[in-house]
């Protein structure tokens, strides 16, 4: 299996980073609210607020992330993001009320959202024209991870007290120092904004070699019209975190206990079929094409929930069932599509910014996907979810068509090395 997987010995070292990572994360993000309220003492209204503002903080690491990926090292500057993430988490352990703890969780949180356009842009790197295989392998090792982590948690929360709280914290932030030392091994990708060669190698005085500025993707309508779309279709994560398991308590006569199932059908699709499906995005044209795929599942899974409401305990459930794997299809083909059409549309001299640009579109989602769930979707009852389905199947042709217009005014660059960008020596200078 080690063999099979794209990027050599620092693409298997990612693997394990984001492992690493994401059961740490899953540790925390299952207690977060819990610990604030438990052992910081804060409200519920404060809590809300305090993970807002954070949240809103956090939507700022991927452009500035990407944008400085284009001119730093890669590595060094993940290595510098996990340090920060960890003091972030260890630093809240001696905090006390609102204020202290605010500055701290908001470093956390632009620190997670950097460190997902970083991560994200070294596997694009590292693993060249098979970065879509690879993006599918490292979907499936998060899933597992999350999976440990919330397994770990729940351990965790059937004792409930602040120690274990304080507990899943310390294990949260030491997973981001173990992360930093596996990110310091990982040797620096191949960029085409940057040279790196050993000292041995004389490189060109700067002035034998004037480059153009990078072009901007603030003023690339095209990029912000795509990722503006990609936004909308992020919405699946809304929709299985938050619409189907209020759905399913307050509108339907399905057993409750099958809002919790919902995850577990997630995981155990993810991990059986987005490797599989990976050979979606193995073009630019062949991603873009996928997007009916998207398109079917997005009305499939919409008709489902809105059928649901039927006065029968087993159809209720079936309906419920068949949306639940509806929208995780449409999550493995959207990530795939979306991971290979954010990195193929951008112009190799500012991938980082525009890899960043388009991180918000999940951030963007993250923010205003349950409120449009609860206040717009949920409210409007079936022909909420309906209309939810028609209007992202839409969403999904239209950026179909922007995108193939895109790329067919764009003429083909020839890589013969066939890496994700241009090939390029790179040194410690």
């Amino acid at each position: 299996m080690a063999a099979r997987i794209p990027g050599g010995p620092d693409g298997r070292r990612m693997l394990w980073i984001n492992f690493v990572d994401k059961t740490g994360s899953g540790l925390w993000l299952s207690v977060t609210a819990l610990y604030f309220l438990v052992v910081a003492d804060l409200s519920a209204s404060r809590i809300g607020l305090l993970m807002g503002l954070a949240g809103a903080v956090g939507i700022a690491g991927s452009p500035v992330a990407g944008r400085l990926a284009d001119r730093f090292p890669l590595t060094r500057l993940l290595l510098a993001v996990q340090l920060v993430r960890a003091a972030s988490g260890l630093l809240m352990l001696a905090a006390h009320g609102f204020w202290q703890l605010l500055p701290l969780v908001a470093l956390g949180s632009f620190g997670e959202r950097s460190a997902s356009v970083l991560t994200k842009l070294y596997a694009a790197r590292v693993a060249g024209p098979d970065r879509s295989r690879y993006q599918a392998v490292q979907r499936t090792v998060v899933n597992v991870g999350y999976t440990l982590g919330g397994l770990g948690a729940s351990v965790g929360l059937a004792f409930g007290s602040a120690t274990v709280y304080r507990g899943l914290l310390l294990a949260d932030g030491l997973s981001f120092c173990v992360v930093a030392v596996l990110v310091a091994r990982c040797a620096e990708p191949p960029s085409t904004t940057r040279t790196v060669a050993s000292s041995a190698t004389k490189c060109p005085p700067a002035a034998a070699r004037p480059a153009a500025a990078p072009a901007s993707p603030w003023r690339d309508r095209g990029y912000l019209g795509y990722a503006a779309t990609d936004a909308l279709l992020f919405l699946d994560g809304s929709v299985l975190r938050v619409g189907m398991p209020l759905w399913i308590i307050s509108a339907t006569t399905a057993p409750h206990g099958l809002a919790a199932l919902l995850f577990v059908i997630n995981t155990v699709v993810v991990v059986l079929f987005q490797v599989r499906l990976s050979r979606h995005g193995r073009t630019p044209r062949l991603a873009a094409r996928t997007l009916r795929h998207v398109a079917a599942c997005y009305f499939l899974g919409g008709a489902a929930v809105a059928a649901s409401v039927v006065d029968d305990r087993w159809a209720a459930t079936t309906a419920m069932l068949v949306a639940a794997v509806a929208f995780t299809f449409v999550e493995m083909y959207q990530a795939t599509v979306s991971w290979e059409l954010s990195v193929a549309l951008a112009p190799d001299d500012a991938q980082g910014a525009y890899v960043g640009v388009h991180g918000l579109a999940q951030s963007a989602e993250r923010a205003a996907g349950p409120l449009i769930m609860t206040t717009a979707v949920i409210a409007a009852g079936p022909l909420g979810w309906l209309g939810l389905g028609t209007a992202l199947a839409g969403t999904a042709f239209l950026q179909k068509r922007m995108v193939l217009r895109r790329l067919d005014s764009t003429r083909p660059v020839t890589n013969p090395s066939g890496l994700s960008v241009s090939p390029i020596t790179v040194s410690d200078n």
